[in-house]
């Protein structure tokens, strides 16, 4: 079965191409293009049109497949008007639009409320805050429809609206138990609820390409269907975990690093609540019961500074310098919120430091070094507490996505949580997203157990053991 992955990340949009079957997992990147953020207007945009033109030159270079499934990351969001016309480019969540409305809405609503109804992680950019920043003005007043990223990118492939259900988890306005709309909350919150389309399940078939498109893409011939995959792109990434049984954990490791395990049903207890766990869906109607860690952004914003300062900033340099630094001599929390907006990152991790009274990092190794030592103790602290508020013993710990190539960061993440890593695959999402695709077309399945089965007989997987190094206690103290 030939299918067609688009994944849509934070920094690039890529479409890959190639074979699934019940022996063969074959992807290939076909096409890569940049997701580059636009301010206009003291706002700050995704360029979702030049997004989609990637997207359809990726599916022309794919060639005939017979499915394409699309992903990306969550909360965002697309507002169209009547006659189905995009109103306004996605903002950013990394926008400042949303400052403090978080904070007042606690005040009125309440947090209690608000996690039982719907078990998400209180994040300022969630979707909710979002709305509540747009309440009163046109844009809002004039839309009829609200579509996530995936979704859009969706409805402009086939003409149909939905939202599909792993990603309108992410919103803070989606009810885990009811698996429905939290049209309760909405309207405490004074939100309209007219503007959420109906909920499409991941594996269900959302339609063909419509003509124009088909004929833009080369597809006229035979257009493929498009599939509903998990379209957080987590949500697909952990169906690309090759974990062989229950006991796992994962680490979709990127510009954010999602820690969590897979249960059943969701976890709503006052405890959760306080360490700010997530409750989002999963394919399969599973949960992903993780917390957001704020991830490999902190290296990837600190490598644009020193670009900009003309100095190196080779990836595999700067972590081949930081291995031979001493281990935990700084540390940050990583989710500190003056880490989340773009700026001068290396500038904001010496200041943390220093406040925490510890040695400041003098050149580019050794603010690596700590990013990475402090995202191993994020991953500690994170993988413990889930753990501990769900019940779920884990035995192993798996890290996909990009920060599966990071050699140093695995084996700090093994000696932090004194638990083996299992790395890889890099393309845990694209993959997920693809075997969704071809069970859905009949080519592979029935259950997941079987699809992270053909992932593990068939990707690269690297081990790494735990050190047993108590330098990783020790300065996980320090934060606490």
């Amino acid at each position: 079965m030939s299918v067609a992955a688009v994944d849509l990340g934070a920094a690039s949009g890529r479409v890959l191409g190639g074979r699934v079957g019940p022996d063969t997992l074959d992807l290939t990147e076909v096409a890569r293009f940049a997701n580059v953020p636009v301010r206009v207007g003291g706002t700050l945009h995704w360029d979702v049109l030049r997004l989609y033109h990637g997207i359809l030159d990726g599916l022309r270079m794919a060639g005939p497949v017979a499915s394409v499934g699309v992903d990306s990351w969550g909360v965002d969001f697309g507002l169209l008007d009547a006659d189905g016309r995009l109103l306004a480019n996605p903002v950013h969540y990394r926008d400042d639009r949303t400052d403090g409305v978080m904070t007042r809405t606690l005040a009125e609503v309440g947090a209690l409320e608000i996690y039982r109804h719907t078990g998400i992680q209180f994040l300022p950019f969630n979707t909710v805050y979002q709305l509540l920043a747009l309440a009163g003005t046109a844009q809002y007043r004039n839309a009829t429809t609200l579509l996530l990223i995936p979704d859009l990118i969706s409805y402009w492939l086939t003409g149909r609206v939905g939202a599909e259900l792993t990603n309108a988890s992410t919103t803070q306005l989606f009810d885990p138990t009811t698996g429905g709309w939290a049209t309760d909350l909405m309207h405490r919150l004074g939100l309209r609820t007219d503007v959420f389309p109906e909920l499409v399940r991941p594996g269900e078939v959302i339609g063909d390409l419509v003509p124009d498109v088909a004929a833009a893409t080369g597809l006229g011939d035979r257009p493929p269907r498009v599939v509903a995959v998990g379209s957080h792109d987590t949500a697909s990434a952990v169906v690309g975990v090759p974990a062989a049984g229950e006991r796992f954990a994962y680490i979709s490791c990127g510009t954010w690093s999602l820690v969590g395990v897979e249960l059943d049903r969701p976890v709503l207890t006052e405890d959760s609540r306080q360490a700010n766990f997530t409750n989002e869906v999963g394919v399969d109607g599973t949960i992903r019961y993780l917390r957001n860690v704020m991830g490999l952004w902190l290296l990837q914003e600190c490598q644009r500074v020193w670009h900009d300062r003309g100095l190196d900033t080779d990836l595999d340099d700067l972590l081949a310098a930081a291995t031979a630094l001493p281990p935990f001599a700084c540390v940050v929390d990583p989710d500190d919120p003056v880490f989340l907006p773009p700026g001068d990152m290396p500038a904001r991790i010496a200041d943390a430091v220093r406040r925490l009274d510890q040695p400041v990092p003098v050149d580019p190794p050794a603010v690596v070094r700590c990013i990475v030592d402090s995202l191993a103790l994020a991953h500690r602290r994170a993988l413990l507490d889930a753990q501990r508020l769900s019940g779920r013993t884990v035995d192993v710990v798996h890290i996909v996505g990009g920060g599966a190539r990071n050699e140093l960061l695995c084996q700090l993440t093994a000696d932090a949580c004194g638990l083996p890593i299992e790395a890889g695959p890099v393309e845990a999402g694209a993959i997920g997203n693809a075997l969704v695709q071809a069970r859905t077309l009949g080519a592979i399945g029935p259950d997941l157990t079987a699809l992270r089965a053909l992932v593990r007989s068939t990707q690269r997987i690297r081990r790494y053991e735990p050190a047993g190094d108590r330098a990783a206690t020790a300065a996980a103290a320090r934060l606490t």
